[in-house]
């Protein structure tokens, strides 16, 4: 199947490089493409010197718009399944294979990588263990099924959902609402386990002073995702 890796970058001239080269070892097959999300340093540059289609947005409009441009990317090219792959090297290329299965399999239309179904292969901090525990159950109750980590960015997409990605995707919280929005749409949702390592340049985003903060906002926009009216694509 005509396949694409987007990678959401944002500052990651450090790491983009051994990304790049992670994915081409394992899945060779495999086009990439970055989406430079308004860095101040040279992620865009970096990635074009190694061959790779390179979309720099004008400013940083967060990760929900830089995967939006990425699956309509997908769509207007026709690839058959689209994999977000993190820009900071805390995504594992040897996992890409197993994570593709229920997809190229017709098992699924989404496959997410998750970091807990096997317990004790990925160490957080307490705090956000707890809002993750949280947010699992919550999302599980709403979707039917039992949903173990929601805000994987590691997943991988069929043109179904490619499709439905490039004309209607959240900006707030996209990992964790775009799994309701899917499910609303009577897509089907598969999870795999998979290894991931600590970020190794940088820092996250989410911090622990704003997991709380996050979590309670995530929960309100899942809410209203169950009542608004969704698109059929």
């Amino acid at each position: 199947m005509k396949t694409l890796l987007i990678i959401p970058a944002y500052n990651e001239e450090l790491s983009i490089g051994g990304v790049i080269d992670d994915i081409r070892a394992h899945l060779p097959e495999a086009d990439i493409l970055v989406i430079d999300d308004g860095s101040a340093d040279a992620t865009g540059k970096t990635a074009k010197s190694l061959g790779v289609t390179v979309i720099t947005l004008p400013f940083n409009l967060g990760i929900g718009a830089a995967m939006q441009t990425g699956y309509h990317y997908a769509d207007m090219n026709g690839y058959d399944i689209a994999v977000q792959f993190d820009g900071d090297g805390q995504h594992r290329a040897n996992q890409l294979r197993d994570l593709l299965k229920p997809v190229e399999n017709g098992e699924a239309d989404i496959s997410v990588g998750s970091r807990f179904l096997n317990k004790g292969s990925y160490e957080a901090e307490v705090a956000r263990l707890i809002g993750i525990r949280i947010l699992s159950r919550s999302i599980s109750l709403l979707v039917g099924q039992k949903i173990t980590d929601p805000s994987s960015g590691f997943r991988a997409v069929n043109r179904k959902v490619i499709r439905f990605f490039s004309h209607f995707y959240p900006d707030d919280y996209p990992e964790p609402e775009s799994l309701v929005l899917l499910h609303k749409t009577g897509l089907r949702i598969a999870e795999v386990p998979v290894l991931m390592e600590k970020r190794l340049i940088g820092t996250s985003s989410i911090t622990l002073m704003r997991g709380f903060y996050y979590m309670i906002k995530v929960l309100l926009a899942i809410m209203i995702d169950m009542i608004k009216e969704v698109p059929r694509r």
